[in-house]
């Protein structure tokens, strides 16, 4: 089943391993003797992470692409995945970068089919800064670790993909804790049911679909960490569900996967939330949520608030993301942060394999 994200300026509308990323050029490297033409050859470079594949083509017949800017970008995308769910969700991901003559990338596509198949497009005038700054793959990778799920479930794919993203790219060290809260007090309000709203499995709009599932992930979150005394949050439930076989190339019943990921935490959190919000709106009190988290929107900027009576929650979502310094009561962005001990101990481990080439 296809899930496909357009990107035009989404970045305003969304808004473990143990060592630091290895570059290795294997010996196996082959690449014909007119590597320049892509009428001679497809070339194809492999990504290894943990004990999975990721076979990278680049279609630059429309405009050339950077292959290390290309390369780079794929290596975040999956070091972020494996941070957040401890291992990268397939055990082959083929991945298919289209070029286009312009800046930025503009829309993806993922499937389960052939063992999991990505197709995203790339701006030939895209810098290293903003393939570095781009969430899109990311969300794309995050796809492949739910089952697929039937349309009037889009939103639980669409909205744990829009909540795990940049959750992930933090664990990765390539985010940040403030910029994510910045974005999702500035849109999670999107997801909240509008007049004429009749739950999530009914309202198939844009806001609702996105971002209301985005909704449900947060608020599950919280609900889990308070109920477990912070030992447990929703990225045990996901795990659970990926450990348990549901990926993107299964087709599973979501009552199936919500009790699975449920299972998981030793709770009915997921169950009970979607009982509720299935099929009749329900607001969500977020400014009170950001109270208790220490979320404080200041202007155009963010403070987080480490007297707030749920922080303790809060850092653990972000899980090693900068925070205060001891003895400080409130910290904006880029003042007095530290990294806490699990952001610097632990990094996931991307492996360029090298590149094959097949006559076309």
């Amino acid at each position: 089943m296809g899930r496909m994200d357009f990107t035009f300026g989404f970045r305003e509308i969304f808004s473990k391993f143990s060592r630091v990323m290895v570059l290795v050029l294997l010996p196996c490297c082959f690449l014909p003797l007119n590597a320049g033409s892509a009428k001679a050859a497809e070339v194809t470079s492999t990504v290894m992470i943990g004990g999975s594949r990721i076979d990278v083509t680049i279609d630059s017949s429309e405009a050339p692409l950077s292959q290390t800017d290309v390369m780079r970008w794929v290596q975040n995308a999956a070091e972020s995945v494996t941070a957040y769910y401890g291992r990268f969700p397939i055990p082959h991901l083929t991945l298919r970068v289209v070029s286009f003559d312009g800046n930025g990338v503009r829309h993806g596509m993922t499937w389960g089919r052939d063992g999991g198949l990505i197709r995203i497009f790339a701006g030939s005038k895209t810098s290293a800064a903003d393939f570095a700054d781009d969430w899109m793959l990311t969300h794309e990778m995050v796809h492949l670790a739910f089952p697929s799920q039937a349309d009037e479930h889009h939103w639980i794919e669409e909205g744990s993909a829009v909540y795990v993203e940049p959750i992930a790219r933090i664990r990765a060290s390539h985010w940040t804790a403030m910029k994510m809260w910045h974005d999702l007090v500035r849109d999670m309000p999107k997801g909240e049911p509008k007049e004429g709203d009749e739950g999530l499995d009914h309202t198939h709009t844009w806001g609702r679909t996105y971002w209301g599932g985005a909704l449900f992930c947060f608020v599950a979150d919280v609900e889990i960490r308070k109920q477990t005394k912070n030992r447990k949050g929703l990225v045990d439930a996901l795990r659970g569900v990926l450990d348990a076989g549901g990926d993107i190339r299964e087709d599973w019943d979501l009552e199936k996967a919500l009790k699975t990921g449920d299972h998981a935490v030793g709770l009915d959190v997921l169950e009970k939330l979607y009982a509720e919000w299935k099929a009749k709106p329900v607001q969500v009190d977020l400014a009170a949520m950001w109270k208790e988290l220490g979320v404080e929107a200041n202007g155009g900027t963010v403070v987080l608030n480490n007297d707030a009576p749920l922080a303790a929650i809060r850092r653990a979502i972000e899980m090693g993301t900068p925070s205060a310094k001891a003895g400080d009561k409130a910290s904006p962005a880029g003042a007095g942060a530290t990294e806490n001990d699990s952001a610097s101990a632990t990094r996931p481990l991307a492996v360029f394999a090298g590149r094959t080439a097949k006559s076309q």
